[in-house]
């Protein structure tokens, strides 16, 4: 896919991936988007799971299903709840930037970076990368740091995810730089960060 260096910052292909591609990834895709990066967001859970009236009852959606059907689902099932825990709030956002939820596992686009959300999903990342035949063998960077699903911690990691890429976007040789650079994002964030390399 060639890319007008007009439209975007860098020519770096990025997706954002959580479990269910609901509020960490979204966050960070929202705050990428407006940096300028080329970015799409994914989660790889079998099946959407927002929090629910209780900790063993969560709302459960099949990738696919829009944003919409679920602002307006829960808006029936309870107003009050749904909107002081955020999740309102949250699913307005998404709908603002694509209409449903992706799952990874199902999308057919090559990325130069893929980052993970936490270590689970990273694990499910590379197993699928592994598995799934090569197009044509291009590097693809691999990269975790774990954000705890809730809305406060996904504000400040969609602000780490942008300084992480900003830093990758300014090296004019990725993936002969990557090393240092993550080392110096980790030191610079306190927060340990993993990095595979696998092939489109």
């Amino acid at each position: 896919m060639s890319l007008n260096p007009k439209t975007y910052i860098s020519d770096l292909r990025i997706a954002v991936i959580c479990s269910s591609n609901m509020n960490r990834s979204m966050e960070a895709h929202a705050f990428l988007a407006k940096k300028g990066f080329y970015v799409k967001s994914y989660g790889t859970g079998d099946k959407v799971k927002i929090p629910g009236s209780a900790v063993d009852k969560p709302n459960v959606y099949d990738f696919g299903v829009s944003y919409d059907e679920i602002y307006t689902d829960l808006l029936a099932k309870d107003q009050a709840l749904y909107t002081q825990n955020g999740l309102l709030h949250t699913l307005d956002r998404n709908r603002r930037i694509k209409t449903h939820p992706e799952r990874f596992q199902e999308c057919g686009d090559k990325f130069d970076i893929l980052i993970t959300c936490e270590e689970r999903v990273y694990d499910q990342v590379l197993e699928y990368m592994e598995n799934k035949a090569p197009s044509d063998n291009s590097i693809v960077h691999v990269i975790n740091i774990d954000i705890q699903d809730n809305l406060e911690e996904a504000t400040i990691g969609a602000f780490l995810i942008s300084d992480m890429c900003i830093m990758m976007a300014k090296s004019e040789d990725l993936d002969n730089d990557i090393d240092e650079v993550l080392h110096s994002f980790e030191e610079k964030c306190e927060r340990p960060i993993l990095h595979s390399i696998a092939f489109n």
